[in-house]
């Protein structure tokens, strides 16, 4: 598989379910997807109430808030007004950071070249 073609991979949630149940034989496909759904639903009723979400090893989910400001219509030039709004963030744990880091080594990173 060329690097292009990896970079525009994308998996949505019946694959992942699906990818989990083929490792996981002796569990039912439903099962996994009550599963998955369980997890996703719990992360996000945690965001919901203002709370972290920290994975070891994989990493965080938490809310960023962001005041009202005033933005600008970029047909019109117009200002108008943006409410503020609460946001999703993930920052990603050390221990992804480097299995992805080691999987592309590859290629040139920016500490080989200094």
């Amino acid at each position: 598989m060329s690097a292009r073609s990896r970079a525009t991979f994308s998996m949505i949630k019946s694959e992942l379910v699906q990818r989990i149940a083929e490792h996981n034989p002796h569990l039912y496909q439903r099962d996994v997807e009550n599963i998955v759904n369980a997890i996703l639903d719990e992360i996000v009723a945690a965001l919901a109430r203002g709370d972290r979400v920290e994975l070891r090893g994989f990493g965080a989910f938490s809310v960023k808030h962001r005041p009202a400001r005033a933005g600008r219509n970029p047909r019109t030039g117009a200002h108008v007004p943006v409410d503020q709004k609460s946001v999703p963030f993930f920052k990603t744990g050390k221990e992804m950071r480097e299995r992805l880091n080691r999987d592309t080594s590859g290629g040139s990173s920016p500490e080989s070249s200094a």
